[in-house]
């Protein structure tokens, strides 16, 4: 089964009607099956982040997602290591000229490590790095 990276931008995206791509986000969620969904600690800390000012029931829904990924194994959530953290860190230096998070750094690397090509989001910085968007 291939490995699809989801980055912040996809579940943002799952949570809220409002986002352009949320109607092409519960499609690949329905549809899943397919594929090996990946992602990080530090994109779920980004996710609930977001949400945290956006209202009670936005916060409350960003909390009840997340246990959800956490909870019913369809999505690996990789842990927040030092090492995941050094190494996004040394990405994140090593390219002063972007705009990248620290959490795009660290998800940039894992794919790395478990050679994931795709990944959902629409940000262009992942493109930057030679990976392909499915969100757009």
């Amino acid at each position: 089964m291939p490995e699809v990276f989801a980055d912040t931008f996809y579940w943002i995206a799952l949570l809220n009607p409002a986002d352009k791509s949320h109607q092409n986000a519960r499609t690949i969620s329905q549809s899943h099956a397919e594929v090996s969904i990946i992602t990080t600690e530090a994109v779920l800390i980004e996710m609930l982040n977001y949400f945290s000012a956006s209202g009670q029931r936005m916060r409350q829904a960003a909390a009840t997602l997340c246990e959800q990924i956490l909870a019913h194994g369809d999505t690996t959530v990789l842990p927040q290591t030092q090492d995941a953290f050094n190494l996004g860190f040394k990405l994140y230096k090593a390219r002063p000229d972007k705009g990248y998070s620290l959490t795009d750094c660290i998800s940039m690397v894992e794919m790395r490590k478990r050679r994931i090509v795709h990944v959902l989001t629409p940000d262009h910085h992942f493109s930057q790095e030679g990976f392909d968007l499915l969100l757009r």
